[in-house]
């Protein structure tokens, strides 16, 4: 019985975790999945580090939005089947209640140059979240000392920025580089 109200009580902070921050996070999947980061990994410890930096890969590299493929992720690796229906509805509930309301007042909202200011000044709050994040996720790369993960992530940033290599070509590059060392890895492993 005890078991069964620990188990009910992560539920309801994990529906409420992801739910505060859907609510109060703007600018996408990957200010929402740094917030993730910072709960569940750095202050519940319910998920290690590089676990999350692979849930966000794989966040990422699946259709759909961000936010809610991570969601998914963490909450099955929390609380299983009931954990994913508990985040992934603390993640959606926010944003479709807000976006159902502004919807009722579009066309006043859209038109309002105050909104329209606002809204501008998030933009740059987001993109320093953004950049915040990748800094961070390069900085642990880095950190880790691999020297193919290092060139993967050099190579992304170059294609990207000045090539404007289409993201998917990069995942897709990436993904190969992965499967590739681990396969090398494997052959060494057996070798010694």
């Amino acid at each position: 019985m005890q078991r069964s109200g620990a188990k009910t009580g992560r539920l309801i902070r994990l529906f409420f975790s992801m739910l505060y921050i859907s609510a109060f996070t703007f600018g996408g999947g990957f200010v929402i999945v740094t917030f993730m980061k910072r709960k569940f990994v750095d202050e519940l410890k319910w998920i290690d580090e590089r676990e999350m930096l692979d849930m966000t890969a794989l966040a990422q590299s699946s259709p759909g939005a961000i936010a809610v493929n991570a969601a998914i992720q963490v909450g099955w690796k929390v609380a299983g089947f009931p954990g994913m229906i508990a985040a992934v509805l603390g993640t959606v509930i926010p944003p479709m209640a807000i976006l159902s309301v502004i919807s009722l007042f579009y066309q006043a909202f859209a038109e309002n140059r105050y909104a329209a200011l606002a809204l501008r000044g998030m933009q740059c709050g987001v993109a320093a979240v953004i950049l915040d994040v990748s800094v961070g996720l390069g900085e642990k790369v880095i950190r880790a000392r691999q020297a193919v993960h290092v060139i993967v992530m050099a190579a992304a940033f170059i294609a990207t920025f000045f090539f404007g290599v289409n993201v998917i070509w990069i995942i897709l590059c990436a993904a190969a580089a992965g499967i590739l060392t681990t396969v090398a890895g494997r052959k060494e492993g057996r070798k010694k």
